[in-house]
């Protein structure tokens, strides 16, 4: 009997990617979650009961999902995030957890810069205002000169840090490993968080969720900011105490939150994404077509070397 393999992320099931119809022609069982949506606790409980192999997204996956996997042998993530995922009872099970770590940062990094031009010329404002049959003005700010805050600085902060530098930014940026980023240091040093809250003109936010599970932008470091912040969020909703957020808004601490990740998703509406001061994505930040084909080709070879078979991975 062939081994199965489930397809879960979003852009996968939506379009078939070449590189995973090709392991159907090498042999192997793919079962596809429903096209385009996040699967629930239920669809993958009828899922995942003779799957070997899972390529997985950003689908919330319960413990109780891996006690049904009795085959599973090895999750591969198409990203890099593994808050999604139960590791407790994977390690417990000795199911191996890969990831394609670096995929798609370049996408996610540049829909960060995307979101800051967007904040500082007022783009979705003047956009709808046309739409709407007015002529809205309102003056922007140029992008030269500030000071542009990255907490996190692996595969996408550090790409942010670099293109933020090129086009004329000051940069500072927050990482405990502190890697190597080839950045001029007359526009860029390192920092602590409260350095960074209390002089950036623009942040972003590229890092993962503590362990502790509490929100990294918090009231008390939002009430430091410069007024007129612009806040960027690709990486985990998580990472933001709401409340604080809409507070922050409503008082004209922040100018705008740009922001691309929900919990959950899609949103509750109305709801944050309807406000007038932010600048929503449907967590499109990966989904271009470079990213989705790295990270597709990254996450099938990592699936395919864990189960043994990289002569397979080799020829897809």
């Amino acid at each position: 009997m062939a081994m199965k393999i489930l397809v879960t992320p979003r852009s996968l099931t939506e379009a078939p990617h070449p590189a995973v119809e090709a392991m159907i022609g090498h042999g192997l069982d793919v079962v596809y979650a429903t096209p385009g949506q996040l699967p629930s606790e239920a669809e993958l409980l009828q899922l995942v009961p003779d799957v070997t192999g899972w390529l997985a997204g950003v689908e919330p996956v319960s413990p109780r999902v891996i006690a049904s996997a009795g085959k599973l042998r090895v999750v591969s993530r198409n990203g890099t995030g593994l808050d999604n995922l139960p590791l407790a009872d994977l390690k417990a099970r000795g199911i191996v957890v890969r990831t394609a770590e670096g995929a798609n940062a370049r996408g996610v990094a540049e829909l960060a810069i995307a979101m800051i031009f967007s904040a500082l010329r007022h783009l979705p404002y003047t956009d709808q205002g046309l739409k709407a049959g007015n002529w809205h003005r309102r003056r922007g700010i140029e992008f030269f000169g500030r000071t542009v805050g990255v907490i996190g600085a692996g595969a996408v902060g550090g790409t942010v840090a670099r293109l933020a530098s090129a086009m004329g930014a000051r940069v500072l940026a927050f990482d405990p490993a502190r890697p190597e980023l080839g950045i001029d240091p007359s526009h860029f040093q390192w920092a602590t968080h409260e350095e960074i809250f209390r002089q950036a003109d623009i942040l972003t936010l590229h890092c993962p969720p503590g362990r502790e599970g509490r929100p990294l932008v918090n009231a008390d470091l939002l009430k430091t900011v410069k007024p007129g912040l612009i806040l960027v969020n690709t990486a985990r909703a998580s990472l933001v105490d709401e409340l604080a957020l809409v507070t922050a808004l409503d008082e004209k601490r922040l100018q705008t939150y740009c922001v691309d990740v929900f919990d959950p998703e899609p949103p509750v509406h109305p709801g944050l994404a309807s406000r007038p001061d932010v600048i929503a994505g449907s967590h499109i930040g990966g989904y271009t077509e470079e990213s989705v084909d790295r990270a597709t080709k990254m996450a099938i070879s990592n699936l395919l070397s864990a189960l043994g078979v990289e002569q397979m991975a080799t020829a897809i």
